[in-house]
């Protein structure tokens, strides 16, 4: 029996395992595979795996790869298949459901946003999600960053890299706002990510930005969760067509992981190619997101 989703910290815990995991139920769900095989691929017991997958995504594996076939479905359906011909291509789908955690966004003042958050006084911690251990800062009205820890990260190379190691990840946030005043305070992560993850509760964001990042940042929002766009197609929705290169760097720069979705966005070619905080991290989120959504 589902006793609910497991406290935060304990799902951070098992992210690694459970990332490899929907990948590999993303790469085979068209075969079906049954639980024996899937924990196997995971190196768990039957039993483990039924509990621990279910505990951090919240649906069972079986309902996952139900959910992965209701998407592919629906999709089939879109592009012009016949009910029966989506059917024979995905099988049945099961119950899925996604709650979205709303979020109210406010800026800093011009003087603030001009100076680097000169002024400010924020909160540097670090915390569980979902998605491993989490940096957070945070200010008075809310939280201004969110990144993500891969401790023992081997240093980046070239173009794509696999995580940031704690004093990366810390110093890739700190460094957005130079002129901020900034303290240590896991406690206070730790509070806001309980706030968020375990009790459900909306979560005020702090949005740093000019108003053309902004702009692109709230244009993420309206993805649906679970979808992707590429960076032309949210030109496009900003009534800026041209300016897709922009557009990229606008959504590479939000400070906002998760919440703020720039896992949604894809370059032209649609390949997970590249994620701020390590690619895995990015088809974890965009295939729990799709799980629910469905």
């Amino acid at each position: 029996m589902f006793d609910g989703p497991a406290p935060v910290d304990e799902r951070a815990r098992a992210y690694d395992r459970m990332a490899k995991a929907l990948e590999w139920l993303g790469d085979t769900w068209t075969d079906w595979p049954d639980l024996d095989t899937a924990a196997s691929a995971a190196g768990l017991s039957a039993h483990h795996f039924q509990r621990e997958f279910t505990r951090w995504a919240g649906i069972s594996p079986k309902q996952f790869q139900g959910a992965l076939a209701h998407g592919a479905a629906g999709e089939l359906l879109r592009q012009g298949a016949s009910v029966l011909d989506a059917a024979l291509e995905t099988g049945l789908s099961g119950p899925g459901r996604l709650h979205d955690l709303f979020i109210a966004h406010e800026g800093l003042s011009p003087g603030e946003a001009k100076g680097g958050g000169k002024g400010a006084e924020l909160v540097l911690g670090r915390a569980p999600t979902p998605f491993g251990l989490g940096a957070w800062l945070t200010g008075p009205r809310g939280l201004v960053a969110l990144g993500f820890i891969d401790d023992g990260a081997p240093a980046r190379t070239g173009f794509e890299h696999q995580g940031r190691a704690q004093d990366d990840a810390f110093a890739d946030l700190t460094a957005r706002y130079p002129g901020a005043a900034i303290r240590r305070d896991d406690g206070e992560a730790e509070r806001i990510s309980a706030q968020v993850f375990e009790k459900g509760e909306p979560l005020p964001v702090c949005l740093y930005g000019t108003p053309f990042r902004r702009q692109v940042w709230r244009a993420l929002l309206e993805i649906p969760a679970g979808e992707t766009r590429t960076y032309g197609a949210l030109a496009a929705c900003i009534n800026a067509p041209t300016a897709a290169r922009a557009v990229g760097a606008a959504v590479g720069a939000n400070p906002v992981s998760w919440f703020i979705p720039c896992h949604r966005a894809l370059a032209a070619d649609g390949r997970l190619h590249n994620y701020h905080w390590g690619v895995a991290r990015k088809r974890a989120m965009l295939v729990y997101e799709r799980a629910y959504a469905a």
